[in-house]
């Protein structure tokens, strides 16, 4: 509806979007799933069971699986999953009394892969570990109690030792910071107090895909860095809800041509300028139909039918149009399955998109190859519109947009975090997360911890009024796209 207000209402929830590829909200969790379905995994659905079956645990998923490279190892047997956090420090079961994270959501479904091998996935076809069968649990899971300080603290080491993948790339020194934790180790008298110190080690790499959470006397901590200088200013500032329906009422109002829209569930904003130029706004990488439980493979294909159908319209509506802007500037990225979707209509070639590995010196695990949308494709010009908010699944979308001619990056650049987040529960409860999968561009090219710089630079979010001018910035695009 042109020019419509969010009311209390939508304001709440519109807040609740995702900073990364895993959501913040408990009930989101099984939304991870789209984050997973990038892979083109070597099955077909006719391999792919149900675990949990209406007479039990399938038969052939049951028995003890590793996957070394995520340090995950699941012992299924007639009554369930058991999760083990298999790390250096030792092996310990996953707390299921902590935070309601993604790492205590339930495997679904079991492909074979090959002689004691399986993929363990929360929808068919919607990841790429591969997991191999043991003989047996390994005797030092459980061997050892780690929930003291001292374990933790270890654990938490070892995890980021063994797979955070940037500390060249972010100039921190991991040995340093493990060897000053223990030295302060001693002095800690309170969980607050170990929480900070846990904090502290982590600060330093900057990294908003990597974070601390735990329950501290009946209250959340959190713990994350490397968020950017816009979401800093404005919570500083006039705050993040103001911003946020200044920049909608700004655009629905003062930018956008009568007509503009703000649909599927306030996570997009479709209009044109001038009669000119389209334009698409997505705030998040999914989030787009409410109406369907989520982790079903029902809402999965929901969510993915109502971007292509909004997709379909919108481009249809500026085939003759001067270009198109897609605004992620404040998108806070979200799945990749959507990534991929939006990619492939703004091309009539199959392109690789990107590419993803864990270990510098080995091959990509996996390449994603874009194939055009099935539905309406536009490949006339095509300005991506940027900031230091761009994140995550935002970024991939613009890695993937960039490499194509018809398009130009403008705006800012981004915030340089790409890696899906691995989630580890500690052995005191807590829960981390950290960076450890590399995305690499077509040409190899890694953009974490630098980010995406712009082709045209144009500041979208000025400290000064960060409402104002991101309308503004709209706008020069806009104009430069019409030649004027």
């Amino acid at each position: 509806m042109p020019g419509r207000k969010l009311t209390k209402d939508d304001r709440s929830h519109f807040l609740e979007l995702p900073v990364s590829r895993l959501p913040l909200t408990a009930p989101l969790c099984l939304m991870a799933a789209l984050a997973l379905s990038a892979c083109e995994p070597d099955h077909t659905a006719a391999h792919t069971q149900t675990i949990r079956t209406e007479t039990g645990i399938l038969p052939a998923a049951q028995g003890v699986w590793r996957n070394a490279d995520y340090g995950w190892i699941l012992e299924i047997n007639e009554t369930g999953i058991t999760r083990w956090q298999d790390t250096p420090a030792g092996c310990y079961r996953t707390a299921q009394d902590g935070p309601t994270l993604m790492s205590q959501v339930e495997y679904r479904f079991f492909t074979p892969t090959g002689p004691d091998r399986a993929q363990f996935e929360y929808l068919p076809s919607d990841g790429h570990t591969i997991f191999r069968q043991l003989d047996s649990l390994p005797a030092e899971c459980g061997a050892t109690d780690l929930t003291d300080r001292a374990g933790t603290l270890d654990v938490f080491a070892s995890v980021f030792a063994q797979h955070y993948a940037f500390f060249e790339r972010r100039g921190v020194d991991w040995n340093a910071q493990v060897e000053r934790a223990r030295a302060e180790l001693a002095a800690v008298e309170t969980d607050a107090d170990f929480f900070a110190l846990l904090a502290a080690m982590i600060e330093p790499l900057g990294d908003s895909h990597t974070k601390l959470i735990a329950e501290i006397g009946g209250e959340r901590h959190r713990a994350q860095y490397g968020l950017g200088e816009t979401l800093a200013s404005v919570h500083d500032g006039m705050g993040e809800m103001t911003w946020l329906v200044g920049i909608i009422d700004g655009l629905m109002n003062e930018v956008l041509d009568p007509g503009a829209r703000h649909i599927l569930n306030d996570r997009v904003i479709t209009g044109t300028i001038d009669g000119r130029i389209g334009y698409i706004q997505i705030f998040t990488m999914g989030g787009f139909d409410h109406a369907l439980e989520p982790g079903t493979p029902e809402w999965a294909a929901g969510e993915l039918a109502a971007l292509h159908a909004m997709l379909d319209e919108a481009l249809t509506e500026f085939a003759d149009l001067d270009g198109v802007i897609l605004d992620l500037s404040n998108n806070r990225g979200g799945y990749d399955a959507v990534t991929r979707a939006i990619a492939s209509h703004f091309t009539d070639e199959a392109f690789d998109g990107y590419s993803v590995r864990t270990d510098w010196s080995a091959d990509p695990d996996i390449t994603y190859r874009i194939e055009p949308a099935d539905g309406v494709r536009y490949t006339g010009p095509v300005t991506v519109l940027t900031s230091d908010v761009t994140v995550s699944a935002g970024e991939i979308t613009t890695l993937m947009l960039r490499q194509l001619p018809n398009v130009t990056q403008a705006g800012q650049t981004t915030r340089g975090a790409f890696s899906t987040p691995l989630a580890k529960p500690l052995p005191n409860g807590w829960y981390v997360e950290l960076a450890n999968e590399i995305f690499a561009d077509a040409d190899g090219t890694v953009h974490e911890g630098e980010g995406l710089a712009p082709d045209w630079p144009v500041t979208v979010f000025d400290p000064a009024d960060p409402v104002a001018s991101h309308g503004a910035a709209v706008r020069e695009v806009a104009a430069r796209m019409m030649g004027n």
